[in-house]
């Protein structure tokens, strides 16, 4: 099983690394377009600001790659994001483009802070490869201020006092606004199923 991991400076390459590895897969770890072009399959980190993401994408020739990538990329966190058409987040920033739809600000409340910290309980709404084996009410770690849009890439949900888009899928590209890495068994679940879908 090999996967390519982004490393571009706004991830937590290292605690995915460990976890991809612990399943047996053999992890690259590169900021080199041609790379991501020759990978089986992507796996995009991020954590922090969509603004400074995105500027780290371009400098380093990585977003018309990642656009043209035509096998399994997997969005984490702040790369679940990424994968949408635009954020709130530094006033308006274009992400990638991958999935329709605007990131949106978290909007507190009493019973709702921001950001959106700790483990929130999994509802499937959809069946796909990428959830073999995560059942309704499994639990997952999240750490967000923004959130995606509830729409038709939404395949797992998490409630949040607004639906929060927990697992998202358009064509090759699949999403995780948690931390898998950090999400026990479904998280490792996950991440194993992402490494055994076809390249």
């Amino acid at each position: 099983m090999n996967v390519t991991l982004i490393g571009y400076g706004a991830g937590n390459v290292a605690s995915v690394r460990f976890a991809l590895e612990r399943l047996g897969a053999r992890v690259r770890i590169t900021d080199d377009p041609t790379d991501v072009a020759e990978a089986e399959r992507v796996i995009l980190p991020g954590v922090g600001a969509a603004g400074y993401a995105m500027q780290r994408l371009k400098a380093l020739g990585l977003v018309e790659a990642l656009r043209a990538f035509p096998r399994p990329l997997l969005g984490v966190c702040l790369g679940q994001q990424l994968l949408f058409e635009t954020s709130a987040e530094d006033g308006e920033t274009e992400l990638l483009n991958l999935i329709p739809g605007r990131v949106e600000a978290i909007e507190p409340a009493p019973s709702r802070p921001s950001p959106h910290m700790g483990w929130s309980r999994l509802t499937i709404r959809r069946d796909d490869p990428l959830l073999e084996g995560v059942k309704d009410g499994d639990w997952a770690y999240f750490v967000h201020g923004f959130v995606c849009p509830d729409g038709p890439a939404t395949l797992a949900a998490a409630d949040y006092g607004v639906p929060v888009p927990a697992v998202v899928n358009s064509a090759n590209r699949w999403g995780c606004q948690f931390h898998p890495e950090r999400s026990a068994a479904a998280g490792a679940r996950i991440l194993k199923n992402f490494l055994e879908l076809p390249a």
